[in-house]
């Protein structure tokens, strides 16, 4: 199917799966199970896909953590490509986000190589930022995070954390990175990506930041 009609287009990463904490939080680590692109777009004038981590036998989704990594990038690099060529999504507005896991990947799989940094107009990161502690899994060290943040370049970031987003406020403003990068706090304890499906003046701030994003209204934006 092809269409004339462009749409932006927000792709997401879920967080690690099975995943239950003791407020009640969960997240299974599925695609389907995703939240944000919902909550963003309110369901109409978007697309939405939820991208996949590949696994090591490449055959199905990585709920926890990589999987094979190389296989994760050229995956995404070829969804977007698909979504925009012949679904009609609008190359210029394609946004990424995710939750947990999947705020890490923002950078640790979107930001990998200069091909797949291309791709983005800007980035949501909600809870948890590549490069601020250290995972059990490699290149999770601030080196090889600061590697991948120098290929962010013009696009904006809106990071986002329950309770405090001091932490990787603190990393960037210590990494001698120069970016456009919006901080919130959002006013509540739960690890969670459902908060984007109620009517919160967080949401809010968020959605403003998105129409700008895609109008490509931020002064840092070469596009």
């Amino acid at each position: 199917m092809t269409t004339k009609k462009k749409y932006p287009v927000i792709f997401e990463y879920a967080g690690n799966g099975p995943f239950e904490n003791r407020m009640g939080d969960k997240c299974s680590g599925r695609v389907e199970d995703c939240n944000l692109g919902f909550g963003i777009s309110g369901g109409k004038d978007f697309i939405w896909v939820c991208i996949p981590f590949i696994s090591k036998n490449r055959k199905s989704n990585q709920r926890q953590w990589w999987g094979d990594v190389n296989a994760s990038v050229d995956y995404g690099k070829q969804v977007v490509k698909l979504i925009c060529e012949k679904h009609g999504g609008d190359p210029k507005r394609v946004l990424l986000c995710g939750f947990s896991r999947g705020s890490i990947a923002c950078n640790y799989i979107g930001l990998h190589d200069e091909e797949i940094a291309q791709l983005w107009c800007g980035m949501i990161c909600h809870s948890h930022y590549d490069g601020v502690r250290r995972w059990n899994y490699p290149a999770s060290d601030v080196d090889s995070a600061l590697k991948r943040l120098k290929r962010l370049n013009s696009i904006p970031q809106f990071i986002c954390q329950e309770g405090s987003v001091g932490q990787a406020r603190a990393f960037l403003e210590n990494s001698g990175i120069k970016g456009d990068f919006t901080f919130l706090n959002l006013p509540f304890p739960n690890h969670t990506d459902q908060w984007v499906l109620k009517d919160l003046p967080e949401r809010k701030v968020l959605r403003d930041w998105v129409a700008k994003a895609i109008a490509n209204e931020s002064p840092m934006i070469r596009r």
